[in-house]
C-alpha cells in the first residue's frame, strides 16, 4: 500500500524537474556597436567528446541551449563572414550562465570575443568538477573499488573504517544521469555505487545545495557517465595487473549516429588487499567484484530526448582480522565475509516546451543488499546480517528560464521495502540468555518519502544573483515525520576584478533508516541494560560563505562552512559483533574552512591542483535512536572521523615521447584518538604523509601503458581505532600495478 501511494502521488504530481546533470547556456550575439546579431550560427562542443549542439540567434540575436550536461565546453559560431575564436565554459548543474559574444568585422582581424564573467555568479555551491581523462591519469583513480577520483580533489573528503566522509558526516547523495539512487542505509555497505571508468564527469557538491538537491548534507556526487559521444564505434579494453595479486579489467564500447548515442561496458576486479587492516599485516582480506554498465541516449524528436542508464554489480569482501588480538583463541584462522550486491535503473524523458520551459519525468528502480557473515567461532559471539531493500520513485522537475530568473520547481519520492535478517550465536558463558542457542530475528519493514520544491534564482544584476528555496518533505516509515526546508543564498561579482563573494543559509531534513530491532535481539539488549529507540530523522542547519578569484587562468576558491545537527547519524557495533545498528546522537557541530587551488594549462605541459581543509567535527549528548543505554544529555566530545587538517597538491604533466604523468601528495593530521578528551595532548592518531605517482606512455592512438604506485614510500600508520570491520584500521601499505588500455574500432 505505501508503494502505491508513494507512486501514485509521482505520477499526478510528474509536471516536474530539471534534471540535475545538465545546465543550460544563454546568451546574445551582437556587433561592436552592441546592437543584436540574427541568423549568427553558435557552436557549442565538449572539450572531452565528440557532443556538440548548435543554433541560429533569433531577430533579437539570442540564442538558448536547454539542455546541455555538465562538464566544460567551448563556445564559437560558424559563419563566412567571421572567424571563430573558441572560449570555454564550465557548466554546472541547474545554472544557465548567459554569455555575450563580440563579432568582430574582418578588417578588424575577423575575431569572435566572448564573455563569460556572468557565469561565475551562477552558484552559490561550493563545487568540484572531475573529468574522465583526470579521472583515467589520476594514480589508482581508476580502480573499480577507488573513490581517489573524490580524496585527491575535494577538500575535507577522506576515507575512514572503509567508508567515505566528507564535511565530517557519512550521508551524501549519489546522482546517475541527473536521477537520485536513494539509499537509507549508512552501516553496510563498502562497495562502490560506480565503477570510476564509466564516468565522463563528475560534480562534486559541497553544502548550500538549492532546493532540488536534496537533503544529504554532507555532499552530493553527480555522474554524468559516458555515453558513446566521446566516440565512433569504437571500443576499449582495459587491463591491469599489479601487487596483492590485484587485477581490475573492463571491456567498454560506444557509438553515436546524429540521434542515437550508447555505451555499455563490463567489468571485474579481485585483489588480496580490500578493506582496511586492524594491523600492519594482511591477513583475509581479498576482495573480488563484477559488474556492468549501458547508457543510452535517443533524440526522438527536436524537442524530446530519452535518456536510459542502468548497473548491475555484486562485491564480496573477506573482513581482515589481527591474529594477535586477544579476544581471538591462539591459532584462530576467522573467516568473517561480507557479500554486496547493487542494481539500478533509471529512465528520463526531456521535452523542450519552448526556448525557455523544460519538463524531465525521471522514474527509478535501485535494489540494494549487504549480508555479513561471520565465523562460527567468533567470541563472544557469531553474527550474521542480511540486508536488502528495494527502492521504487521517481522525480519530476519543470524549469522556466526567463531573462532574470532561473525557476525550478518540482516532486521527487520513493517507496522502500526492507527485508533484515539478524542472527546472533553467543558463546561467552556469561550471556547466559543465549547460551547455546541461536537468535533470530527476521523483519520486513517498509515506508516512503516524498518531498516537493521550488527554487528561484533572480538576477538581480550583472553582478549579483540571489537565490530562494524550499522543500517540503514527509517521511513515513517507523516513524511519520514532516520537515520545511528553506533556503536562501546569493553571489555577488566585483566588476572588472571578476572576484564572486557568495554567502548562503539553509536547513535540511534526512530521512533515516527503516531499521528496527525487536524479537530475541531486543531481550539481549535489555539483558545488558540497553534498549532500542525509533530512529529519527536528522535536522540539519548550515551557514556557509566563501569567495572565488580568478588570477590569470588560475582559479582560487575558499569557504567557511558551519553545520549543526539535531540526531546526527551514525552507526554502533552490536554485542561486540561486526552487526552495525545505526544510531543518532543528540546532536553535533561540525565547522571548518576549505580552499582549493587549480592551474591554467602550464606551457601547455601541465595542470597543478590544491585542496585543503581545517575542521572539526564534534559529537554533543548521548545516543538518542537506536540502541542506546539511555544516558541522554553529557558536553561534546570529537567524532571518531574528526581530522584536523587534511592537504593534497598533485597535477598532470605532459613530456615529449607522448609520455605524461600524474602525481598527488597527501597529508593527513590524523583522526581523533579513542575517547581521549578534546583540545588535550594526544586526542589525535599521528599525522601521515602518503606519495602516489603514475607514468603513462601512448604508443599511437590505440595502446596506451599507465604504471602506478599508491603509498611510494610504504608508510604505515594506524589510521583509526573506531570498532568497524575488521577492529581498527591501518593505512594500506605500497601497491604497484601496471594498467594497459588498447582501443580499437568495430
Amino acid at each position: 500500500m505505501q508503494r502505491i501511494w508513494v507512486v501514485a502521488v509521482f505520477l499526478f504530481a510528474a509536471a516536474g524537474a530539471l534534471a540535475t546533470i545538465f545546465g543550460s547556456i544563454h546568451g546574445i550575439v551582437h556587433d561592436p556597436q552592441h546592437r543584436p546579431v540574427p541568423c549568427i550560427t553558435v557552436v557549442i562542443k565538449a572539450r572531452n567528446s565528440e557532443f556538440t549542439q548548435s543554433m541560429q540567434t533569433n531577430s533579437e540575436g539570442e540564442f538558448h541551449f536547454e539542455v546541455v550536461p555538465v562538464g566544460e565546453y567551448t563556445v564559437s559560431i560558424s559563419d563566412e563572414t567571421f572567424l571563430a575564436q573558441p572560449q570555454t565554459i564550465t557548466v554546472l548543474s541547474g545554472t544557465a550562465p548567459i554569455l555575450h559574444l563580440e563579432l568582430r568585422l574582418p578588417s578588424e582581424k575577423e575575431t569572435v570575443t566572448v564573455s563569460a564573467d556572468e557565469g561565475q555568479t551562477e552558484t552559490v555551491t561550493p563545487s568540484t568538477l572531475v573529468e574522465r581523462l583526470q579521472i583515467q591519469e589520476t594514480p589508482g583513480a581508476s580502480r573499480s573499488n577507488s573513490l581517489a577520483m573524490i580524496t585527491d580533489f575535494v577538500p575535507g573528503a577522506y576515507l575512514t573504517h572503509d567508508q567515505l566522509h566528507i564535511r565530517g558526516g557519512h550521508q551524501v547523495s549519489w546522482l546517475i544521469d541527473g536521477v537520485p539512487i536513494p539509499n537509507t542505509d549508512i552501516a553496510s555497505n563498502v562497495g562502490p555505487q560506480i565503477d570510476p571508468q564509466d564516468i565522463d564527469t563528475l560534480e562534486v557538491q559541497r553544502g548550500s545545495y538549492s532546493a532540488d538537491y536534496g537533503d544529504r548534507t554532507y555532499g552530493v556526487f553527480n555522474v554524468a557517465p559516458r555515453t558513446g559521444f566521446e566516440r565512433n564505434n569504437e571500443a576499449e579494453l582495459t587491463i591491469s595487473a599489479g601487487n596483492f595479486y590485484q587485477t581490475d579489467d573492463q571491456l567498454n564500447f560506444g557509438g553515436h549516429s546524429n540521434r542515437l548515442a550508447y555505451y555499455a561496458s563490463l567489468n571485474g576486479n579481485r585483489t588480496n588487499l580490500g578493506l582496511q587492516t586492524p594491523t600492519s599485516a594482511v591477513v583475509h582480506d581479498a576482495a573480488n567484484g563484477f559488474g556492468g554498465f549501458t547508457s543510452l541516449i535517443f533524440n526522438a524528436t527536436p524537442k524530446d530526448q530519452l535518456r536510459f542508464v542502468a548497473q548491475s554489480r555484486r562485491d564480496f569482501y573477506q573482513v581482515p582480522f589481527d591474529p594477535a588480538d586477544p579476544q581471538n583463541t591462539p591459532g584462530q584462522f576467522l573467516r568473517d565475509a561480507n557479500r554486496e550486491s547493487d542494481s539500478f535503473a533509471a529512465f528520463s524523458w526531456v521535452r523542450t516546451l519552448n526556448s525557455s520551459l523544460l519538463l524531465t519525468v525521471s522514474p527509478f528502480f535501485h535494489h540494494n543488499s549487504a549480508n555479513y557473515q561471520s565465523s562460527a567461532e567468533d567470541f563472544p559471539s557469531s553474527a550474521t546480517e542480511d540486508r536488502a531493500s528495494n527502492y521504487e520513485g521517481g522525480q519530476a522537475t519543470l524549469s522556466w528560464i526567463a531573462k532574470r530568473n532561473n525557476l525550478r520547481v518540482g516532486l521527487y519520492g520513493f517507496a522502500q521495502e526492507d527485508h533484515q535478517t539478524f542472527g546472533l550465536v553467543c558463546h561467552d558463558p556469561s550471556q547466559n540468555q543465549c547460551q547455546g542457542s541461536t537468535l533470530l530475528e527476521i523483519d520486513n519493514p517498509s515506508g516512503g518519502q516524498v518531498a516537493v520544491y521550488a527554487e528561484d534564482q533572480l538576477k538581480a544584476t550583472s553582478w549579483l544573483a540571489l537565490n530562494a528555496g524550499v522543500r517540503q518533505t514527509h517521511f513515513s516509515g517507523g516513524v511519520v515525520e514532516n520537515a520545511t526546508s528553506p533556503r536562501f543564498g546569493a553571489s555577488l561579482r566585483i566588476p572588472k576584478l571578476n572576484w564572486v563573494f557568495r554567502g548562503f543559509y539553509g536547513h535540511f531534513y534526512q530521512a533515516p533508516p527503516l531499521l528496527t530491532v525487536s524479537g530475541p535481539l531486543l531481550q539481549l539488549a535489555t539483558s545488558q541494560n540497553l534498549g532500542f529507540v525509533p530512529l529519527h530523522g536528522e535536522r540539519d542547519e548550515e551557514h556557509q560563505f566563501g569567495v572565488t578569484i580568478p588570477l590569470r587562468g588560475w582559479t582560487l576558491d575558499a569557504d567557511n562552512f558551519l553545520t549543526r545537527a539535531n540526531n546526527f547519524f551514525d552507526h554502533n557495533n552490536f554485542n561486540n559483533s561486526e552487526i552495525f545498528i545505526p544510531i543518532t546522537i543528540e546532536g553535533a557541530r561540525i565547522s571548518g574552512w576549505e580552499l582549493t587551488l587549480r592551474s591554467p594549462r602550464l606551457d601547455n605541459r601541465g595542470q597543478m591542483y590544491l585542496t585543503y581543509s581545517n575542521q572539526l567535527a564534534l559529537g554533543c549528548g548521548g545516543i538518542n535512536g537506536g540502541l542506546t543505554d539511555f544516558s541522554f544529555g553529557g558536553s561534546c566530545g570529537l567524532l571518531d572521523h574528526d581530522q584536523r587538517n587534511t592537504l593534497h597538491v598533485g597535477g598532470q604533466f605532459s613530456f615529449p615521447w607522448h609520455v605524461s604523468a600524474s602525481t598527488d601528495i597527501s597529508y593527513a593530521s590524523g583522526f581523533s584518538n579513542g575517547n581521549q578528551p578534546p583540545m588535550t595532548p594526544g586526542d589525535h592518531l599521528q599525522p601521515h604523509t602518503t606519495f602516489d605517482l603514475s607514468l603513462a606512455k601512448e604508443f599511437g592512438e590505440r595502446l596506451s601503458v599507465n604504471l602506478q604506485a599508491i603509498n611510494v614510500a610504504n608508510r604505515r600508520v594506524l589510521l583509526d581505532n573506531s570498532f568497524t570491520f575488521g577492529g581498527t584500521h591501518f593505512l594500506k601499505p605500497r601497491e604497484i600495478l601496471v594498467q594497459l588500455r588498447y582501443r580499437f574500432h568495430y
